[in-house]
């Protein structure tokens, strides 16, 4: 291997620089070029692809976002595309490529590598942990930090007026930020998308026991939760309980941004590292996740679409903790 490719796609995540700036320095200190492919899919339809070198890292493992950006690609879908893309990566002899998204970027490594010679390992930057085969993905621990500290200021404005707030999250398809931010900020309730925890069930605990005399306090609600949005729970809980004053916070793309935590640096570095010895050690179309402190290769086929369930364990205790 002379030469590989980095690029970021999908939705941005804290840490992903920290990703990048691991695996340019693991291949510069095994003598192999290293290419950055700026914007995604659509910059290697593009040509956006620029070399890098140590000077290009320097000084980025503690930004948010991404400094090779990120796009969707529509015409990466098409054959045309995949076909610009390939001739752009031929000329400059990159036949191997790290990979740094969610299962959207992996549908298309898995796509494109069907049809040419490339070799793709993956690297899951998301920050909804929705990922089979890694623990945790690059960023969900700074978003969850994120959350936890705009929810706990959210508190004090809660408490002074006694007021309920709705605080929506990101996770469409996933709870993994809703439940865990649920917890560490003492909410009331967690609704996400994994439970059939629907507003009735939620109705009945703002009603029983200590609830009664409170009227504050906080529901962290999943975007995809299969009760709706934070603003039709609202409503609802509105309508059945008007001595509830209910206000709502969209915390949306904030949870994106951020310097990254120390775990998230730490964890980025490890698979950014690992990464470029996968491609060393002949690995192709699979994502490098960490289990139990260990590297886990998982297939493309795998690892989209596809994520664990949440914690029966997890579940019982904010039942438990918030009743």
């Amino acid at each position: 291997m002379k030469s590989l490719a980095v690029f970021t796609s999908g939705g941005d995540s804290p840490g992903m620089n920290a990703t990048i700036r691991a695996v340019v320095r693991t291949a510069i200190s095994k003598e192999i070029k290293v290419y950055g492919i700026y914007d995604g899919y659509e910059g290697m339809i593009n040509n956006s692809i620029v070399e890098l070198n140590t000077k290009s890292v320097a000084n980025i493992i503690h930004k948010g976002g991404t400094f090779l950006r990120s796009s969707r690609s529509e015409a990466f879908k098409t054959k045309e595309g995949r076909r610009k893309a390939f001739d752009n990566l031929n000329t400059l002899n990159i036949k191997h490529i790290v990979a740094i998204g969610g299962d959207g970027t992996f549908a298309g490594a898995l796509e494109f590598s069907k049809e040419y010679p490339i070799s793709v390992v993956g690297l899951p930057g998301t920050i909804d942990n929705d990922l089979m085969g890694t623990d945790y993905t690059i960023g969900y621990d700074t978003a969850l930090n994120t959350v936890v500290d705009a929810v706990d200021k959210i508190r004090d404005t809660a408490n002074s007026h006694n007021r309920l707030f709705i605080v929506e999250v990101m996770g469409k398809d996933a709870g993994f930020v809703a439940l865990r931010s649920g917890i560490a900020s003492g909410a009331e309730a967690a609704l996400v998308p994994e439970t059939n925890i629907y507003t009735d069930t939620l109705f009945k605990k703002l009603k029983s026991g200590r609830r009664e005399d409170k009227t504050s306090g906080i529901v962290i609600v999943a975007e995809g939760n299969n009760s709706g949005g934070a603003y039709q729970i609202a409503d609802k809980i509105t309508q059945n309980y008007p001595n509830y004053e209910v206000r709502v916070t969209v915390l949306g793309h904030i949870q994106r941004g951020g310097n990254p935590s120390a775990y998230d640096r730490v964890l980025a570095s490890r698979l950014g590292f690992g990464a470029v010895n996968a491609l060393l050690d002949g690995k192709k179309n699979i994502m490098l996740g960490i289990l139990k402190g260990e590297y886990k290769y998982t297939p493309f086929e795998k690892s989209l679409k596809h994520h664990d369930k949440l914690s029966p364990y997890l579940l019982e205790l904010i039942s438990v903790l918030s009743s």
